[in-house]
């Protein structure tokens, strides 16, 4: 069994923000996959053969606890998680994966962290920096941002890149 968790925001307010596009790219993936997302314990899931597919419902800083309450229940080993979630530190549109790592300022993966106890699992850091913009914003205000025409006409693209990296994930 795997699990692949996409950070974000619940609520219609943060859509399409920076901080969403884990969100974003679980979307892109079960429109792809003809997935429908339920409610399923304290997130929005999906399945695909022996794979979850899940939206915390928590804030983002807080997703650890559902990323936990899941592998504790189906028996999930850390191992078999990825955590997909946005970096404003990296160019729009880089992806970066890491098998491993440290949380790295991200308030989400340290959530993650405290409630498995360890950084030992699967990331996928999505770029979604845009300096002059964050520079503008603060950082607080940039991450709950929407994204730019540009950088909108280019998801398709990053997400379409995102789903091959889930499919790698996954097999």
């Amino acid at each position: 069994m795997k699990l692949v968790v996409g950070l974000g925001n619940p609520g219609v307010r943060y859509n399409f923000t920076r901080h969403n596009i884990g969100f974003l790219a679980l979307d892109f993936y079960a429109k792809k996959h003809g997935l429908e997302w339920k409610n399923e314990l304290s997130a929005l899931a999906c399945r695909e053969g022996d794979t979850w597919f899940v939206k915390p419902q928590d804030y983002y800083n807080m997703s650890g606890k559902a990323v936990a309450e899941f592998m504790r229940y189906y028996k999930i080993a850390a191992a078999d998680v990825l955590v997909i979630c946005d970096n404003f530190d990296l160019e729009f549109g880089v992806l970066r994966f890491r098998s491993k790592g440290s949380a790295g300022g991200n308030n989400g993966l340290k959530s993650v962290d405290a409630a498995l106890g360890t950084s030992d699992y699967p990331r996928l850091r999505i770029g979604t920096g845009n300096n002059e913009l964050k520079t503008k914003l603060g950082a607080v205000d940039f991450v709950l941002s929407r994204f730019t025409d540009e950088e909108k006409a280019k998801l398709p693209e990053i997400l379409g890149a995102v789903e091959g990296e889930i499919e790698k994930f996954v097999r």
